[in-house]
């Protein structure tokens, strides 16, 4: 049976007509082919339980639905359509080639052992089958998907191992009247599917004789509708693993879909789902015909105004003489009503020009002040800059003073030591000598004189020799002091030198950054404003298209300006400063949105360039008045080419170009600024070096070249290049003199090392002649000694040791004298010092103060310069509305004299002059229209009908489709009834069949649909009648239940329709007793349906089966050993939709 259509027309109602007139055919169609002979005897048929009848009466009235059994076998022919004549596989599953092979048109078996094996004929071997091939091939060749075989999951593990595809061929029949497309395919259809490794698979549907008639699944589909076949629906292919799940299911909702499935009420029921929701698109419809029926109601209303309009015109004339005098008058009070409007206006503009004065004397009153207080702080600075500079040679001065008495007081010290060191050896010496003297005294002995003579020439001599190595002391420590002031002297300068070479590193690294940005700049010049600054011009122009601002930004501001005068350059630079890099913004909405692009390249805690916000203005500032003027030197507004008016009128705002002079002689620049009047209007002037000169300072520039405005990029290029190559001979140079600072550094510091081994075997050689000395003098002598001799020895030292002693009280006193004149050095050169960062410390915020002065004065002026603006702009304004007074008071005047012309007499009029003249207009047209419309009169009636019959119409229409919908929902009543009755038919049918296929071995067994809750309990009891109660299938045995099973398939097989049904191993749990009940009935339907085919799937031989020739068993052989498992493995539903 074919399906009913699912096409949506344009008119919803005729399709919905369409849906419900197939729904109905559908309906009397199933009824007809339900009507069919039992095969069951009288004497086996069994009377209805009590329970059966009590749910027939629950579900409705009896003479509705009615079964009858009757003896005896069909008559009927063997199928015509749709059953299957034969079947072909090639590398599918484990078999290189299957087939081909037929089946019967009625009763096919295919028996054998389980597991994979060669399928034979009964008398013929047909080369390499199997059970599962053969059911799961019909399966997938007619469209099933791999999941519903459950035998895998995915089609490419039904590629056999080794090869790349496999190919299933099925001939379906197709003869008799209910042929499809006989006369393309004939009298059988080949349905031919390839399956590819990877999951994908085709079709290509040929006819009779070989002719590819279609290669798409559509044309699949809709045979399969034609002859009714569903693979996917278990009456028609049930296999033993899905009977099993479905009897053993838990859910009774899923029992209740599989029999509202194999019945197709579910289709039914869809259908009628289908139907309503089409009902609903009608109503939408006629929602919409309604809304087009108000407009054509509304048109053909016009239509008739102009219609009756015709009979009116002497009433439309008068009216239009009326309307004349109200325009009259209407003229006279709008003229008036402008006129206070005027002179309301001039009176707010003059509180207003009031209100400017005040906020002009306002600024001009804060303008005074920060200029008073920027020239204060001006003076304090430039008074503390001059004490500084007064001091700062004094500071040196005392510097040296300082360095020379600290030199000098240091030679003092050390002559003193010396003496000092001197006087304590002679002191010892006397000590020693009054001692020897007094023991030399008190000895008798005198036959020792001798050698005491000789022991004290030799003291004597040891005494010249130490006073000789002391003398080569002192030469060899002055000696150390010379070289230890050298390389002082060479450290300072080396120290020197390192800072001087990082200063010029410094330098030259800053020159090689700018010779590569300028080498970037001359392919592209925006990159001299930074390197990000190409990148986020682009960010700009997409944001622009894209409609994030109001008007484009403009900037940077240097690449828009172009000096006249390239000499002028660095001038203006200096000028302008960071202005150069900055951007213009119409107002803060775009401000924010170039604020977020530029956070994208100027990472946080850099520098980013200016944004001002300005309204843009088409045209430049009148700065004339307020211009500075010298007949030489031009300002920095008059040097510059400035194309965009947005970008002259910012660099006057905010920098005031329009007063600041050029002047290139720096002598030149101080003369006109400082030494007489400065020109009008004139508040600073910049030289060619890039000086910045006022009335009272100057102040120089660091920079030496122009980074952003120079055209002439090659020359800077080269001087660049020039400049690096000279700070790298500079760099060359001072590493050559720090080489020969280092060599002097360390040789003076071998001499150094030298002299201080020398200084310290002096001292070795020093003590240990004074050790010598000591112990000759210690010596115990006994012989006489020339006591005169050493009292004259200790004489001449006491006189060496007061002349020692007086020298070293003069020492003494020079050395007091020279620290004193040290410490007085010091103190002036730390007072000088601290009075100088005083000074300093002074300077440093006044320097900040004169900033935010400097700064204040400028946002003073431009205030001012804004309310200045302001204030003629307004005056002009004001000027104008009282010119345009004037103008409408003589206008009123005429006006009037006009409308007492046309009506002397003044009337009142509400309405506007502009309603009233497009009235006039409006009668003027019609009046027009009906004097040319006197000949076409039958036109305006032709208008007039046909708008009214398209209203008639589409309200006919409207009136038509409400009366479907209401007789629709009527037929939907009636025919949902008839679905209900139909659905009682069939669950009567199926119970009546399940309770008379179980009595034939005694069985007992009990069906409960619930149409409501949508489930369906089943319970079997194998036993005598009632006297055993009811039990769940699961329950059961392996044979009763595979006999349930089959009692339960029949009963479905009875009231579904298909044209072939598969049963896999129906007996496989039966006893002998019940597995030839069952086959019995299943052949004894098989009889009486000859136009349905079976294809029965069982382990047994059959051999017990009657001979006939509408009997075909197909048997197996034995399986292989060692057959391994197919290489299925789990995927998603998914997948398999996919590959399907």
């Amino acid at each position: 049976m074919r399906k009913p259509g699912r096409e949506k027309g344009e008119n919803g109602s005729f399709c919905a007509m369409n849906m419900e007139e197939d729904l109905g055919e559908r309906k009397e169609d199933l009824m007809a082919k339900r009507k069919e002979e039992n095969f069951l005897s009288p004497e086996n048929a069994k009377r209805p339980r009590q329970e059966e009848l009590e749910d027939l009466e629950k579900d409705g009235d009896e003479d509705e639905c009615t079964v009858s059994f009757t003896n005896g076998t069909s008559t009927l022919t063997a199928a015509e359509v749709g059953i299957i004549e034969s079947i072909q596989l090639r590398n599918f599953m484990c078999h290189s080639m299957l087939g081909p092979f037929k089946f019967g048109s009625n009763v096919n078996f295919v028996v054998g052992n389980n597991g994979n094996v060669s399928l034979i004929n009964i008398s013929t071997p047909v080369s390499l089958g199997g059970k599962s091939a053969v059911l799961t091939a019909l399966i997938v060749g007619l469209g099933g998907k791999a999941i519903a075989t459950n035998r895998g999951s995915s089609l490419k593990g039904f590629v056999k191992d080794g090869q790349n595809s496999a190919d299933i061929s099925i001939t379906l029949r197709n003869r008799g009247d209910d042929a499809y497309r006989a006369n393309v395919y004939g009298d059988t259809i080949v349905v031919q599917q390839h399956i590819s490794v990877d999951g994908g698979r085709s079709y290509k549907l040929k006819s009779g004789s070989g002719n590819i008639v279609s290669t798409k699944k559509e044309e699949l589909v809709a045979i399969l509708d034609h002859f009714n076949i569903q693979v996917d629906n278990p009456v028609s292919v049930l296999t033993q693993e899905m009977s099993k799940q479905f009897l053993q299911s838990k859910n009774e909702g899923d029992k209740y879909k599989f029999f509202m499935k194999a019945t197709q009420l579910e289709q039914m029921k869809e259908d009628y789902s289908y139907i309503m929701e089409t009902k609903e698109r009608t109503k939408e419809q006629i929602n919409q015909g309604e809304e087009r029926l108000t407009e054509l109601k509304r048109q053909c209303l016009e239509k008739e105004e102009r219609f009756q309009s015709i009979a009116g015109l002497s009433s439309m004339k008068t009216n239009l003489e009326y309307l004349k005098h109200e325009m009259a008058w209407a003229v006279v009070n709008e003229i008036e009503k402008q006129l206070n409007a005027i002179r309301d206006n001039i009176k707010i503009g003059e509180d207003r020009a009031a209100r400017l004065n005040r906020k002009m004397e306002e600024q001009q009153v804060r303008l005074n002040d920060a200029e008073n207080k920027y020239k204060d702080i001006q003076d304090k600075l430039e008074k503390i800059s001059q004490e500084t500079n007064a001091r700062a040679p004094e500071c040196m001065a005392l510097k040296a003073d300082l360095t020379a008495k600290k030199r000098t007081f240091n030679e003092a010290e050390v002559l003193y030591n010396r003496s000092l060191n001197e006087y304590k050896a002679l002191r010892k010496d006397d000590e020693q000598l009054c001692k020897r003297i007094e023991e030399l005294k008190k000895s008798s002995d005198q036959s020792l004189e001798p050698e005491r003579l000789e022991r004290q020439k030799k003291i004597c001599w040891l005494k010249e020799k130490v006073k000789s190595l002391q003398d080569q002391e002192n030469s060899v420590n002055q000696e150390i002091e010379q070289f230890q002031q050298a390389i002082e002297k060479y450290k300072e300068e080396h120290t020197r030198l390192r800072r001087e070479e990082l200063d010029v590193k410094h330098a030259m690294n800053y020159n090689q950054r700018q010779l590569k940005e300028l080498k970037d700049s001359k392919t592209d010049r925006i990159k001299r404003f930074g390197l990000h600054v190409p990148a986020l011009l682009e960010a700009i122009d997409d944001a622009y298209r894209r409609g994030h601002f109001t008007h484009k930004p403009v900037g940077p501001l240097g690449a828009c300006i172009y000096p006249r005068d390239p000499e002028l350059a660095l001038a203006i630079e200096s000028c302008l400063k960071g202005l150069l890099q900055a951007y213009c913004c119409h107002n803060h909405s775009d401000e924010r949105v170039l604020q977020a692009l530029m956070k994208r390249f100027y990472p946080p805690g850099t520098s980013r360039p200016q944004i001002i916000v300005s309204e843009f203005r088409n045209e430049m500032y009148d700065v004339r008045h307020r211009a500075a003027y010298h007949p030489e030197y031009p300002t920095v507004l008059t040097a510059l080419e400035i194309d965009n008016a947005v970008v002259a009128n910012s660099l006057i705002d905010m920098r005031g170009i329009e007063s600041v002079l050029l002047i290139k002689n720096n002598s030149v620049a101080r003369a006109i600024m400082q030494s007489q009047k400065p020109p009008k209007n004139c508040r600073e002037a910049f030289t060619a070096d890039g000086d910045q000169v006022f009335s009272g300072r100057y102040y120089s520039s660091e920079s030496t070249r122009p980074k952003f405005l120079s055209r002439d990029v090659d020359s800077e290029i080269s001087d660049l290049e020039n400049e690096v190559e000279n700070k790298k001979a500079q760099l060359v140079r001072l590493h050559q003199h720090l080489s020969a600072l280092e060599k002097d550094i360390k040789d003076n510091d071998e001499l150094l090392k030298r002299r201080q081994l020398h200084y310290k075997e002096l001292k070795m050689k020093i003590r240990k002649t004074v050790s010598e000395i000591r112990e000759l003098e210690n010596i115990e002598e006994h012989q006489s000694v020339d006591i005169a001799t050493l009292e004259d020895e200790a004489e001449e030292n006491k006189i060496k040791m007061k002349m020692v002693e007086k020298n070293m009280e003069q020492q003494k006193e020079n050395m007091e004298h020279l620290k004193s004149l040290k410490i007085e050095a010091e103190n002036k050169y730390d007072a000088m010092k601290l009075k100088i960062n005083q000074l300093s410390e002074m300077a440093d915020p006044l320097k900040d103060e004169l900033d935010l002065a400097d700064s204040e004065v400028d946002n003073q002026k431009r205030g001012k310069r804004h309310y200045e603006d302001k204030q003629k702009e307004h005056l002009n304004t004001l000027n104008k509305k009282k010119r345009e007074l004037d103008l409408k008071e003589k206008e009123l005047e005429e006006k009037m004299s006009q409308a007492r012309q046309i009506c002397p007499d003044r009337i009142e009029v509400k309405k506007s002059a502009s309603i009233l003249d497009k009235e006039i207009n409006r009668l003027r047209q019609k009046i027009q229209a009906e004097h040319a419309s006197h000949g076409d009169r039958e036109e305006i009636m032709k208008q007039y009908q046909e708008a009214r019959e398209n209203y008639l119409d589409l309200d006919s229409k409207v009136r038509t489709l409400r009366r479907f919908i209401k007789l629709l929902e009527e037929i939907m009543i009636h025919r949902f009834k008839t679905y209900q009755q139909f659905r009682r038919c069939l669950t009567l049918r199926c119970k009546l069949y399940f309770d008379n296929l179980l009595s034939q071995r005694a069985y007992c067994g009990k069906m409960n649909f619930d149409h409501k809750s949508e489930t369906l309990t089943i319970s079997v009891q194998p036993g005598e009648g009632n006297k055993a109660s009811f039990n769940d299938m699961r329950a059961l045995s392996g044979g009763e239940r595979s006999f349930s099973t089959v009692c339960f398939i029949l009963s479905l097989w009875s009231i579904a329709e298909s044209p072939f049904r598969c049963l896999d191993e129906f007996d496989v749990y039966m006893d002998m007793v019940n597995r030839r009940i069952a086959m019995d009935m299943i052949l004894k339907m098989a009889d009486s349906q000859r136009f349905r085919q079976f294809i029965l799937l069982t382990p047994q031989s059959m051999s017990s089966l009657p001979s006939s020739k509408l009997i075909r068993i197909l048997r197996m052989s034995d399986p292989e050993r060692g057959q391994t498992i197919l290489p299925f493995r789990p995927i998603t539903q998914e997948e398999d939709d996919d590959q399907s």
